[in-house]
């Protein structure tokens, strides 16, 4: 199963095995991550569950959609590597994903 790294806005590292399939942001919720708010469930109707993709994995991981991305402009901080955690399945190829953490949600 895939090791995911979620780095948080203060460097602290929280290092997850994530099965194939879950989203991002659900292997956050379930592990107890801090700084995923998920506010939406994961519908893609909010833009709580922001992250910053490491630029190495961006290639690995998608491109936004067009629902996607129209959710960021609710965001902070927004950036090219920024996607919403709810829209990344994992995979085994995600074996090593680093996403970091935006200061906050709102």
């Amino acid at each position: 199963m895939p090791v995911i790294t979620y780095v948080q806005h203060d460097g602290a590292e929280h290092r997850v095995t994530l099965p194939v399939g879950v989203s991002l942001m659900q292997g956050a919720i379930s592990n107890n991550v801090p700084g995923i708010d998920a506010d939406c469930g994961g519908a893609c109707a909010c833009a709580t569950c922001h992250v910053y993709v490491d630029p190495a994995w961006m290639g690995r991981v998608g491109e936004r959609g067009a629902m996607e991305a129209s959710m960021l402009d609710f965001a902070e901080g927004v950036r090219e590597t920024s996607r919403l955690a709810c829209q990344i399945k994992i995979a085994d190829e995600h074996d090593g994903l680093i996403v970091r953490l935006p200061e906050a949600q709102h």
